[in-house]
């Protein structure tokens, strides 16, 4: 197991000078990016085929131990405040519960028949994706999580750094990430732990773009839950459509707080009109803004005279 095997090459760490002993971790890290790099194409796949899932309004679950289970659901709890994720489709789930998120819980992580009890409590199937995580890729939770989640019909993603393991044998997408071993050996917080979070980050990310949850490089699905993701949406909106502050609040406040129903509002929809084509456009604004801006244009067309003056559209990234 490359992850656990100590290199010849770090055998004398401890002996080196301090920038060195820096230098041969950042060498670590760039080499973790570079195995994510590598990985792109498995990446790729995962992700459409999650958008698939997701789109048709299944659940996403996050499970891992350790250090990766932390990882994993760091991942997934940022996804409500980032991109708008509803929580009741968000399951995040590590070996040792609760506890493991700020201390080791010992021989959580071999509890397979824990694994398959949480599978079946929560009720994960066919409309779900399971994204396991284990820099081993044997862990007996992980590992019987992602079992019983395929065995229920759930399309099941394994994220492993060692070559040729269960979890990635086993998993309907498979995303190896070569990391080899690490500068402290068996130490998979340092270079296996950097290339999970990072393909974690890519993966999520590209999952919530394919989805509508970001228009013009903007987090337009943002929740504003403070004062400063309201500021946030504020200036979102304002980027868009380069309207003053008065407007942008009004039409804030009429929306709810979605930005995307107040970016439509500021074009000059009506608010019955603008939420069916984000329904029916499944919450992806830019697929909605350019039904309805085709149909702005088609009446403007058989109408003498008629133009498309006042709509402002948005500002190229």
């Amino acid at each position: 197991m490359e992850t656990e095997r100590p290199s010849p090459r770090y055998s004398r760490i401890d002996a080196w000078e301090p920038a060195e002993i820096l230098d041969a971790m950042i060498e670590g890290q760039l080499a973790a990016v570079a195995a994510v790099r590598a990985a792109r194409a498995s990446l790729e796949s995962a992700a459409l085929a999650i958008e698939q899932k997701l789109g048709a309004g299944g659940r996403l679950v996050y499970v891992g131990a350790g250090t990766s289970g932390r990882l994993a659901v760091q991942d997934g709890a940022e996804l409500a405040p980032t991109f708008g994720w509803p929580q009741d489709k968000l399951l995040l789930l590590i070996a040792g519960g609760e506890d493991a998120l700020l201390k080791a819980v010992e021989g959580a992580e071999d509890e397979s028949a824990r694994a398959i009890e949480l599978m079946r409590r929560h009720g994960v199937g066919r409309a779900d994706v399971l994204i396991a995580l284990a820099a081993s890729g044997t862990t007996p939770f992980t590992l019987a999580c992602l079992r019983e989640a395929k065995r229920a019909g759930a399309l099941v993603i394994g994220v492993a750094n060692n070559r040729d393991t269960p979890l990635l044998a086993e998993a309907d997408h498979a995303i190896f990430l070569d990391t080899g071993p690490e500068v402290i050996a068996g130490s998979t917080r340092m270079k296996a732990g950097a290339a999970q979070r990072t393909a974690l980050l890519l993966l999520s990310s590209l999952v919530m773009i394919l989805l509508g949850r970001v228009f013009d490089g903007l987090m337009v699905d943002v929740q504003a839950s403070n004062k400063k993701l309201v500021r946030r949406s504020e200036k979102i909106l304002a980027r868009l459509t380069g309207r003053g502050a008065e407007e942008i609040d009004a039409a804030l406040r009429r929306s709810g707080g979605s930005v995307k129903l107040a970016f439509l509002l500021l074009q000059g929809w009506e608010h019955a009109e603008a939420e069916a084509a984000l329904s029916a456009a499944h919450g992806h604004l830019r697929r909605a803004f350019e039904t309805l801006d085709a149909r702005r244009a088609g009446i403007a067309a058989q109408t003498p005279g008629g133009s498309t003056v006042g709509l402002k559209k948005p500002t190229p990234s």
